[in-house]
């Protein structure tokens, strides 16, 4: 999968006059030293742009499936994990594209939307992690029901179940990823166009 949807970036880039630059997968029990720090398994799977890499603790898809209830995590080949795994390579095309960077930029310049422009983000990313699937889907590597499973993944991870699972209340002033509701669309947009620059609106968009 990893290769695939790397394959596939290559290619998107190349289309746009672009160079996609290949990253790593790591994959890791309990905790890991990144570019970014150490972290833990409670950080779930992160892109580290320090040091260009994604990285994923193997009891992350076990801690979906039975705290948020995301479908599609209990075996292999199911689509949920894959999702996460695409969502995070989303975040190193957008490092690559300097999306990143100019984020942090608008961030240190108003402070005051910190959290806004990263909910712009994270959707983006998502609707990156669709426009793979959507070659996934025309060359027979995924199913309908494949593409459900996704979907439930993306809103099992919104920022509003996980308040409401962890804290037992959502606080929307915290957020960082964005809702449900806010990211599932994205990642069907990215799914149904199969074109990135669709995945621009997000920082355009008045639904986040």
């Amino acid at each position: 999968m990893v290769q695939d949807v790397q394959a596939e970036w290559t290619r998107l880039s190349r289309e746009a006059g672009a160079t996609y630059e290949v990253t790593t997968l790591v994959l890791f029990d309990d905790g890991v030293e990144t570019g970014c720090g150490v972290a833990s398994s409670a950080t779930g799977p992160f892109y580290c742009p320090a040091d260009a890499r994604v990285y994923v603790d193997l009891s992350f898809f076990d801690v979906l499936r039975q705290q948020f209830g995301a479908p599609g995590t209990g075996g292999p080949g199911e689509f949920a994990p894959a999702y996460s795994i695409a969502h995070e390579f989303g975040r190193h095309v957008q490092n690559i594209r300097g999306i990143n960077q100019a984020v942090r930029r608008e961030q240190q310049a108003d402070p005051e939307r910190t959290n806004e422009l990263s909910v712009r983000v994270e959707p983006q990313a998502d609707c990156l992690a669709g426009v793979w699937g959507h070659t996934a889907f025309e060359d027979g590597l995924l199913e309908s029901g494949d593409v459900e499973q996704g979907l439930g993944a993306a809103a099992a991870v919104g920022d509003d179940r996980i308040q409401q699972r962890t804290q037992g209340r959502v606080t929307p002033h915290n957020w960082t990823h964005g809702s449900s509701e806010q990211r599932r669309p994205w990642f069907s947009r990215g799914f149904e166009s199969g074109d990135p620059a669709v995945c621009d609106e997000t920082f355009t968009s008045n639904d986040l």
